[in-house]
């Protein structure tokens, strides 16, 4: 069962995600929050699998509350998804920093909130290709000038590889075609790549690509 904490200010929106959640076989929302300080108080309490995260809230907003929960290592395993009006608010970006695992938009269809969330547990992908993929292209053209990062001298040749192709915004499933290997050597070796750099999620592996100097902008295919 995947727990599911939201947090939201829009009683509207919580209800909404709520009754579509719960409507799932293997989801279960175990809380709600009103507001930042009360979304950490509940994943602390709580210890949720996802956290839906409103940007904007009163009190604490999404990004401080979402550097709170990335922050300490008792909450590891709760993986934060931010929910913004527009795709490309200029906080996701550093909501992504910060450790959130991805974003959605408000009004995105239900099934693509159900794959996200389920994707989202898995670490399979940052979220849905498309935005994925709109998001790396922002986040490059922001990036700051890429530096050389000694910290990939611990990745094979493979794995450096592989980071490469989650840096242009390849799922698993693409990289396996790409490399002609199984789907499952390919999350093999992202999930090392990620263990070896002390990456959170597969989010934070795309921006060490981009900061390491790995991908650079302009590599979107």
């Amino acid at each position: 069962m995947i727990r599911v904490l939201l947090a939201d200010d829009q009683l509207l929106v919580r209800a909404g995600f709520r009754a579509l959640l719960d409507a799932q076989g293997d989801i279960e929302v175990v809380g709600e929050a009103a507001d930042g300080r009360e979304a950490v108080v509940l994943v602390r309490e709580l210890r949720p699998d996802v956290v839906l995260m409103d940007i904007r809230m009163p009190r604490l907003d999404g990004l401080a509350a979402t550097r709170e929960i990335t922050s300490e290592p008792a909450l590891a395993g709760v993986k934060v998804v931010m929910l913004t009006t527009f795709e490309l608010d200029e906080y996701v970006f550093e909501a992504i920093r910060a450790g959130a695992c991805g974003f959605l938009v408000k009004d995105t269809e239900p099934d693509e909130l159900l794959r996200a969330v389920r994707a989202v547990v898995e670490g399979d992908a940052l979220l849905s290709p498309g935005v994925t993929r709109r998001l790396i292209a922002e986040f490059a053209a922001r990036s700051k000038e890429p530096a050389a990062d000694g910290a990939l001298a611990q990745l094979t040749e493979r794995e450096r590889e592989v980071m490469a192709l989650v840096g242009i915004g390849l799922s698993n499933d693409e990289i396996a075609r790409r490399l002609v290997v199984s789907p499952l050597t390919a999350k093999t070796h992202v999930s090392r790549a990620m263990v070896k750099l002390g990456a959170r999620d597969r989010a934070q592996l795309v921006v060490l690509a981009y900061e390491s100097g790995l991908v650079r902008p302009g590599w979107l295919g």
